[in-house]
């Protein structure tokens, strides 16, 4: 059974559309353009969206906004920062940095979904200065030193 835990979405527009999850098994839930009319993206160039929404996120989690598989694929349509983090302590309005990474120009409805909201449970660390590290079989080896593709 997955866990469920209460997050408080304000709407800053009447017109915005509440985070929905597309399935029961589903793990992101669908973010909804909030921009009072269709908006242009132009190849290459990136616009903030926005969705009309403010959420209070429990501390000890965060937010992050991926790509929607359908308009990334179909349409090169993604988050420029490719994940954006949304922190507990952030109160406003949520906004997605929509990248066009095609060739020609897109139209994004008000009211289409642009990206999905995945609540995660996260560590904060304590770093501390050391003049060594403990050894591993793979030491140094930086992209592409394990020979897997």
């Amino acid at each position: 059974m997955v866990k469920r835990m209460p997050v408080k979405i304000r709407k800053l527009r009447q017109e915005a559309v509440l985070p929905v999850y597309s399935s029961e098994a589903a793990a992101g839930a669908d973010l909804y353009a909030c921009e009072g009319g269709e908006i242009s993206v132009e190849p290459h160039t990136t616009v903030m969206v926005h969705t009309g929404l403010a959420a209070e996120i429990p501390e000890g989690y965060a937010g992050l906004i991926f790509a929607r598989s359908g308009i990334a694929s179909k349409r090169g349509l993604a988050p420029a920062n490719k994940v954006g983090v949304i922190d507990s302590d952030y109160r406003g309005e949520i906004m997605v940095a929509l990248h066009n990474h095609s060739e020609e120009t897109a139209l994004i409805a008000d009211g289409e979904r642009i990206a999905q909201l995945v609540i995660v449970p996260y560590l904060r660390a304590e770093f501390e200065e050391t003049e060594e590290l403990g050894e591993t079989k793979r030491g140094e080896g930086g992209f592409g030193s394990t020979g897997r593709c």
